[in-house]
């Protein structure tokens, strides 16, 4: 019944989406020209076939994106997906524990029997070799006397100092790591995941139309964006174009050095970091 119940959800919002697209009288070729997407992206939100569009917050993205198109409420298409992925997670409480613990009962007496293992040994090897190791008192004739001692300590001439050893220098600190600014122009919706090298997060979210942002971290920046012309991007002060590098279905994953290079970031899941 909960299949059946997440399959009617999903199926329902691809109906929506298809009847709003044909009330507007656009193809499915046009909508996917409008939303700058794959036309099977667009046939896939249709189907409710969303486990082919990758990630949650695509999904997420790709529906806000289409219902602004065609005329649908993005609030109720987002809330029908979500009611429909809460219900299909799986029960936890449900799996079985008991094989889990005597699994991690054999592993902590192998560790506990392996640590007593290791202290028996170094205990023998200690006493075998401690026979050997007494000290012998040195031959009358082979002790330093007190005028070899003192032969032996080096003096400073008359009107010179002796100067104590000095330690060597300590390395310097290395300088503060630059910063870089991007600044970024949102013409449409656009979901973005930004981090910088120090993998502090800078921006993580869905971005309305008309927004700016200004960020500031440790180049290079990977840059995530789920609607790429729909974002201006410079960092300081100078603009910065994906070019190529952006996606048949309007995503990019880039990466941006210090003296704004752009450069392909291998792709990764945007949330659940």
């Amino acid at each position: 019944m909960m299949a059946e119940a997440d399959g009617g959800e999903l199926h329902g919002i691809g109906a929506r989406l298809r009847a709003a697209r044909e009330k507007r009288g656009l193809t499915l070729l046009q909508a996917a020209e409008r939303l700058h997407l794959d036309a099977r992206t667009v046939q896939a939100l249709e189907a409710g076939d969303f486990a082919a569009l990758g990630a949650d917050v695509y999904v997420r993205g790709h529906l806000r994106r289409y219902a602004e198109a065609v005329g649908e409420s993005p609030e109720q298409l987002q809330q029908l997906y979500t009611d429909s992925a809460r219900a299909a997670r799986p029960d936890l409480t449900r799996i079985p524990r008991a094989e889990a613990e005597k699994r991690g009962s054999r592993v902590l007496l192998s560790a506990l029997l392996l640590v007593v293992g290791c202290a028996v040994a170094g205990a023998l090897w200690w006493l075998l070799t401690l026979p050997g190791e007494k000290a012998h008192p040195l031959p009358a004739d082979h002790r330093p006397s007190a005028d070899a001692a003192q032969a032996a300590t080096p003096t400073a001439e008359a009107g010179s100092t002796v100067k104590p050893p000095t330690s060597a220098p300590r390395p310097l600190t290395p300088g503060a790591t630059p910063q870089a600014r991007l600044d970024l122009n949102f013409s449409a919706p656009s979901w973005v995941e930004i981090s910088d090298a120090e993998g502090r997060h800078l921006l993580h979210g869905l971005i309305e139309r008309g927004s700016t942002r200004t960020l500031t971290g440790s180049p290079p920046l990977l840059v995530v964006l789920g609607n790429a012309p729909a974002v201006t991007l410079r960092l300081d002060g100078q603009p910065v174009s994906p070019g190529p590098l952006v996606r048949r279905d309007g995503s990019a994953h880039l990466l941006i050095d210090a003296t704004g290079r752009v450069s392909a970031a291998a792709p990764r899941l945007a949330h659940g970091d």
